[in-house]
C-alpha cells in the first residue's frame, strides 16, 4: 500500500512538471522560431509525451532488475534506445501533420540531432531515479524482514529459555515427593498441592514477558514453599523491598532460576540452616534485585555466571535489553550475592 500511495505521488509531480515544460516549449518555439501557436503547440505535446512514455517505460522495467553494473549497462542501452525511437517517432509524425509548413520542416531536420540527446538525458535522468527509488524500497523491505526475523528469533530463544528452567525443578519436586510419599505422606500431599499451584501460574505466565514485582514474588513464594518442604528447617528466607519499587517491572519468571542457584549452593554443601535473602531497590531509575545465600569457600566455588540457570538469565537479560552488564555476581565473606538491574520504562 506504501509503495502504491509513493507511485501516485511521482506520478502527479512527474506529470506537473512535464506539463509545465510543454508549456515552457511551446512559448521558446512561438517567440524563437515564429511559428504557429497550434503548430508550437503541437510540436511541444508530441515530443515532451513521447519522452515521458518512454521514462514511464523505463520505470516499470526498473521494478524486475536488481541493483549492480549490470543494471548500469542495461540503463544506458535502454535509454539510448528510447531516446532514438522517441526523435525518430517525433520527427515521422509532426513531419505528416504539417508536412506543407516549409519552415517547420527545416526545423525539424535541423533539430533532429539535438532532440535525440535532450530525449535521452531526460529519460537517463528518470531511469537513475527511478533505480535509486526501487532500490531505497527494497533495502527497506530488507530491513524490515530482517527486524522481523531478528524479533522471531529472539522470542523464539526467549520462550525456548524459560521452557528449559521447569523440567530441573520439576524433576527435584518429583523426586522430593516420592521420598516423602513413604516417610511423610502428608507432606507429600502437601508438596503436590503447592506444585500443582505453582504450575499452574507459570502456565498463565507463558504469555506475559513483563509482570509487576509483586506478581513476580508471589509466584517466587509459591516456588520456595515447595523447597521448604524438600529441605525442612534448613531453609529460611527473608524479601526485604523498598516502598519504591511498587509497579515496577520486570521480566516475568526471572527470578525463580537465581533463587534455585543460591538454594543450590547455600544448601547442598552445609548441614544447618541457611538464610537466602532477597532485596529490591531502586537505583538510578532501575530496578535492582540482589539475591545473598551463604556458602562455604572450602566446598564451594562459586564464579561468574555459574550453572545454566545464571547463564539463561543473562542471555534473557541481553536478548530484553542489549546489554550485558546487567547481571553480576560476587564473594563477600561468607556470602555469594547476585546482582540483576532491570531497566525501566521512561
Amino acid at each position: 500500500m506504501h509503495l502504491t500511495v509513493s507511485v501516485k505521488k511521482i506520478f502527479m509531480v512527474v506529470s506537473t512538471w512535464w506539463s509545465m515544460l510543454a508549456l515552457f516549449e511551446t512559448y521558446a518555439l512561438i517567440t524563437t522560431f515564429g511559428f504557429a501557436w497550434n503548430v508550437a503547440l503541437a510540436d511541444a505535446v508530441n515530443f515532451n509525451l513521447l519522452v515521458a512514455t518512454a521514462g514511464y517505460i523505463m520505470f516499470n522495467s526498473l521494478k524486475f532488475y536488481q541493483a549492480g553494473p549490470k543494471t548500469a549497462i542495461y540503463l544506458l542501452i535502454w535509454s539510448i534506445a528510447l531516446a532514438s525511437l522517441c526523435a525518430v517517432l517525433h520527427r515521422y509524425l509532426m513531419s505528416s501533420f504539417f508536412q506543407d509548413n516549409v519552415p517547420y520542416q527545416e526545423y525539424l531536420a535541423g533539430s533532429h540531432v539535438i532532440r535525440g540527446l535532450f530525449a535521452w538525458l531526460m529519460i537517463a535522468l528518470i531511469g537513475m531515479q527511478s533505480w535509486i527509488w526501487f532500490y531505497m524500497q527494497e533495502q527497506s523491505a530488507n530491513e524490515k524482514r530482517e527486524q522481523e526475523t531478528l524479533k522471531f528469533s529472539r522470542e523464539a530463544e526467549l520462550a525456548s529459555l524459560r521452557q528449559q528452567l521447569q523440567p530441573h525443578f520439576l524433576f527435584n519436586s518429583l523426586n522430593s515427593i516420592s521420598a516423602l510419599a513413604g516417610s511423610k505422606p502428608e507432606q507429600a500431599r502437601l508438596m503436590i498441592q503447592q506444585l500443582s499451584d505453582f504450575l499452574r501460574g507459570t502456565i498463565k505466565k507463558d504469555d506475559q514477558q513483563f509482570v509487576t514485582l509483586d506478581e513476580e514474588l508471589n509466584h517466587l513464594q509459591l516456588y520456595l514453599e515447595i523447597e521448604k518442604v524438600r529441605f525442612g528447617h534448613r531453609l529460611k528466607t527473608e524479601i526485604v523491598r523498598d516502598e519504591e519499587t511498587a509497579g515496577l517491572t520486570l521480566p516475568s519468571l526471572l527470578l525463580q532460576p537465581v533463587v534455585e542457584n543460591a538454594i543450590k549452593f547455600g544448601l547442598y554443601d552445609t548441614v544447618g540452616e541457611i538464610t537466602i535473602r532477597i532485596d529490591a531497590r531502586t537505583t538510578d531509575k532501575q530496578l535492582v534485585i540482589t539475591v545473598e545465600n551463604p556458602f562455604d569457600p572450602e566446598t564451594s566455588r562459586p564464579r561468574q555466571g555459574t550453572g545454566f540457570g545464571l547463564n539463561s538469565v543473562q542471555r534473557r537479560l541481553y536478548l530484553l535489553y542489549a546489554r550485558q552488564d546487567l547481571l553480576s555476581t560476587k564473594m563477600t565473606g561468607p556470602l555469594f550475592k547476585t546482582e540483576i538491574k532491570i531497566p525501566q520504562p521512561a
